[in-house]
């Protein structure tokens, strides 16, 4: 059984947004050498996630809109956490959209579905945070 780890790191310009990180998931597992196991990938932050989804733009757009009007970032004293900091909202975002996934490694390649892609949530940008990547298998 072989283990690979790597970490990825990102640093969003904006307080929000989605990144599509299939490719750098696919670059380490080419890197791990693993056929056939697990890989799991997760935000090691508290205000960021992982999911998987489609990669399209309307999408992303309606998942903005829906997170905002669950968790409104503004304004910033409806959220008894708020007081150093004023990201209330990031936190119950990241719990809404998940903290990891797991994809099946089959034949060297990452064993998706029609159309899934794995995204790094963001939703307290402006600083760098990481995601881990852990491969496990043969």
């Amino acid at each position: 059984m072989k283990s690979y780890r790597k970490e990825l790191y990102f640093n969003l310009p904006t307080r929000r947004g989605f990144v599509n990180i299939t490719p750098q998931v696919e670059q380490a597992l080419a890197e791990s050498g693993v056929r056939e196991g697990l890989v799991l990938v997760n935000a090691m932050n508290i205000t960021a996630s992982v999911f998987i989804n489609d990669d399209e733009s309307g999408l992303h757009s309606d998942f903005e809109k829906w997170l905002e009007r669950l968790a409104p970032e503004k304004p910033y004293s409806q959220y008894a956490h708020n007081g150093y900091e004023d990201n209330a909202d990031a936190h119950l975002k990241r719990t809404v959209m998940g903290r990891e996934v797991v994809v099946a490694i089959t034949g060297g390649r990452l064993d998706f579905g029609t159309w899934e892609q794995i995204f790094y949530g963001e939703f307290d940008g402006k600083r760098t945070k990481r995601v881990l990547v852990k491969i496990i298998g043969e």
